[in-house]
């Protein structure tokens, strides 16, 4: 979904790229502490699900704030509005 006449618009491939990039990001820290740290169990488990929370968290700000930013920028377009 690309915006007309060269703007930058919203792409789905670059969305879904830089929302799995934050994730994966967020679990690699999440890796890094449990493998420096050698908690016990319980410990382990709490850095892991806090990681997974964090990943999904991550995706859901990246997602929202490029969307955004995709259709800010589609309002203040002067040919591409609902009048148009």
């Amino acid at each position: 979904m690309s915006a007309p006449r060269g703007g930058r618009g919203l792409s789905f491939g670059w969305l879904a790229l830089l929302s799995l990039g934050s994730a994966a990001t967020v679990l690699l820290v999440a890796t890094i502490l449990v493998a420096v740290l050698r908690p016990g169990p319980g410990i382990g488990l709490v850095i892991v699900l806090a990681g997974v929370v964090g990943a999904i968290a991550a995706m859901g700000l990246v997602s929202t704030r490029l969307t955004r930013r995709a259709l800010d920028e589609a309002d203040d377009d002067p040919g591409t509005g609902p009048s148009a």
